[in-house]
């Protein structure tokens, strides 16, 4: 009986072993290089050009940076990959019946654009946590950023900061003014629907809030997590 489970339990093991090896180094090496497609690229690219072009972290607008992380994830350089306080936060909002709202981090969200397949499946799910882990631990805050602001899609089939500020503002993403920064972070959660050009009364109300949000920063981009402890107390 045990050489039974013995050899049912071995070859389970090595597999996990070699998943964990591979997966590792496939972050280890995005940690260093641009990332080349996404999943979703190769999908949007099959009825479409694609729009995308990789650029450095110093070559992308502080402005951008900061609006995305008011935006997205105002505790992205505190929190490990997930944010269990914005998880319950929007717990307590759709319990009481109030606009459905998600908790997914900056972190998670190149975890799923960068590694994994766009659906909502607990597999997925499961694979996107895992990835974030990983991610959090081979990475710094910047690399996330970078990868991030490049990967993202802004628009029908434009992916990356750079792709999205010549397509909506005729100008390098480095060029962005705080007001261009905050209507691109407004439409990335739904990028197809929302319009950077010409925003919505509720794109406008997003933004606004975003811009005011970035005034309490000081409009300074900083990735010291004390800095960060100070502005949330």
């Amino acid at each position: 009986m045990k050489k039974i489970i013995f050899h049912i339990i071995r070859p389970i093991a090595g597999f996990i072993l070699l998943f964990n090896i591979l997966t590792l180094l496939w972050v280890v090496i995005y940690a260093f290089i641009p990332i080349p497609l996404t999943k979703l690229m190769v999908i949007e690219g099959q009825s479409k050009k694609i729009a995308y072009e990789w650029r450095d972290l110093e070559d992308i607008s502080e402005r951008l940076q900061l609006a995305v992380m008011c935006a997205e994830d105002q505790y992205f350089l505190l929190h490990a990959g997930l944010d269990f306080r914005s998880i319950k936060k929007a717990e307590e909002v759709n319990k009481r019946g109030g606009n459905m709202r998600g908790a997914s981090t900056i972190t998670q969200q190149v975890a799923k654009n960068v590694f994994l397949w766009p659906d909502r499946t607990w597999v997925r799910k499961a694979a996107e946590l895992y990835f974030s882990l990983l991610i959090e631990m081979v990475w710094s805050k910047q690399r996330i950023m970078e990868v991030y602001l490049n990967v993202a899609e802004f628009g029908d089939g434009i992916f990356g900061a750079e792709a999205a500020s010549q397509a909506y503002f005729k100008r390098p993403a480095k060029g962005l003014s705080v007001t261009q920064a905050a209507r691109l972070a407004a439409i990335l959660p739904s990028p197809k629907r929302y319009s950077a050009v010409s925003p919505s009364p509720y794109v406008q109300r997003r933004v606004e809030w975003i811009e005011k949000q970035m005034w309490y920063w000081g409009y300074k981009m900083t990735y010291e997590k004390e800095f960060v402890k100070d502005m949330i107390k």
